[in-house]
């Protein structure tokens, strides 16, 4: 069969409009799956996703000395999520706090640290919640916090004192690697947010490396955020790069496991992203050096915790005689713990906080690694609520904090009881034997 001339043209124009066309799709698939991956980058799913409840649907409580401020629904339901946003109005939303209807987000939303983010990522954003997300009619709880609290035409005032305003520079002194190990710790993954101190008005002390101030620890509710700033104070100063990316993508290294708030980060953003974005972003943080610490520190100290221990020559009612019934079969009489299993207590960031909180909720409730594709196996610490009593609680706490290097505060029978009656009964008794 011969075609004529205006028919293979014809086809011609077809193939080529077919061959736009498809491009065209697959550019758009590109740029969603690279959104997807930025929002992994931002933990955004880890606020938006309530208990059991649909993906980035909202609903979450975030705690704030004010009181629970919700997040908001953000898939792309244009009856009760950002469906309607267009692209000037999500990027108002995700880098300035400022919703489609003009009113200002509680900072809970951390878009101090979200202004940094590019506009090419920005954009993948969009594509990837408007198209690459399930929409969920569901109205999320709505945010209710007293006067003057909820005023929210205030947030302006507090975003022209607390907030830098400005989108991310690259440091030309630095390598490209670096470069993007920051952008990341300082934009997307708003590591700032939980780990670098708040001012007078509960704002961040400083958004980037400029101000020793940033990521120098600070306290998140019950839990402390530890310094990510390596100076001789810090567990950083010990810990490889390798360390880092391990605990990064695990949630678990040589040295330590993670705990409390950080558990969702592992679990929902830092182990999805690639292993370059995670070694530019331990490279960044190797780079950024802490205060000395001008303690000194009593050699002999750890050698005899675990004397007394191996001796099991304690007191019946001791906390040494405590942590050898609870807690040696796992930590171990020199307090090292297992690599990658179970954290060295040694040491320990968490242990030697000046609030001791984290540490007395983890020994009544207990704790369970997040299951990440390279370390799958969701390990889970007991709690020990249901067996000990407020003052052995106590007892225990202080000698870990007490013990080996570590050097914190005494813990007080009260302090264990006020945490206590923040944890549901079914939380403090699963670990119980059960009676059948």
């Amino acid at each position: 069969m011969k075609l004529s001339l205006f028919s293979l043209l014809s086809l011609a124009i077809a193939m080529g409009s077919y061959s736009s066309t498809s491009m065209a799709q697959d550019l758009q698939q590109d740029l969603i799956k690279k959104g997807e991956y930025l929002s992994n980058a931002g933990d955004c799913v880890a606020c938006h996703t309530s208990e059991n409840g649909e993906k980035f649907a909202g609903g979450r409580a975030v705690d704030s000395p004010f009181g629970p401020i919700y997040s908001t629904n953000i898939t792309p339901s244009k009856t009760a999520g950002i469906g309607n946003y267009t692209y000037e109005e999500f990027e108002q939303s995700l880098r300035h706090g400022i919703r489609a209807d003009g009113a200002f987000l509680y900072p809970a939303m951390p878009y101090p640290s979200y202004q940094k983010i590019t506009d090419e990522d920005t954009k993948a954003m969009y594509a990837y919640f408007m198209h690459g997300v399930k929409a969920v009619d569901v109205e999320a709880i709505e945010t209710s916090l007293s006067f003057p609290f909820n005023q929210r035409w205030g947030i302006r005032f507090w975003d022209w004192v607390a907030t830098d305003d400005g989108a991310f520079v690259a440091d030309p002194k630095q390598s490209e690697e670096h470069n993007r190990g920051a952008y990341l710790v300082q934009g997307l993954g708003h590591c700032g947010s939980c780990h670098t101190p708040r001012g007078i008005i509960y704002q961040e002390k400083s958004y980037d490396h400029a101000n020793k101030s940033f990521l120098s620890g600070a306290d998140i509710g019950i839990w402390h955020a530890p310094s990510l700033r390596a100076g001789n104070n810090t567990n950083l100063e010990h810990w490889s790069v390798q360390d880092l990316m391990d605990y990064f993508s695990t949630g678990r290294n040589y040295y330590s496991a993670v705990a409390g708030e950080m558990t969702d980060v592992i679990q929902y953003s830092l182990s999805h992203l690639t292993k370059d974005d995670l070694h530019a972003m331990a490279i960044y943080l190797k780079s950024q050096s802490g205060q000395k610490s001008a303690k000194s520190e009593d050699t002999s100290a750890p050698g005899n915790t675990t004397k007394l221990l191996n001796s099991a020559k304690v007191d019946i009612n001791s906390g040494a005689r405590l942590y050898l019934d609870n807690c040696n079969a796992c930590h171990f009489t020199d307090g090292a713990g297992a690599p990658h299993v179970f954290p060295q207590l040694d040491d320990n960031s968490l242990v030697n906080a000046e609030n001791p909180d984290g540490l007395i909720h983890i020994i009544l409730a207990g704790a369970r690694l997040p299951s990440t594709t390279n370390a799958p196996e969701a390990i889970e610490m007991p709690g020990f609520g249901w067996r000990l009593n407020d003052k052995e609680v106590a007892t225990l706490a202080t000698f870990v904090r007490q013990s080996w290097r570590n050097n914190a505060t005494k813990v007080d029978a009260d302090e264990v009881k006020e945490i206590r009656q923040t944890i549901s009964s079914e939380v403090l008794n699963k670990s119980a034997p059960q009676v059948y």
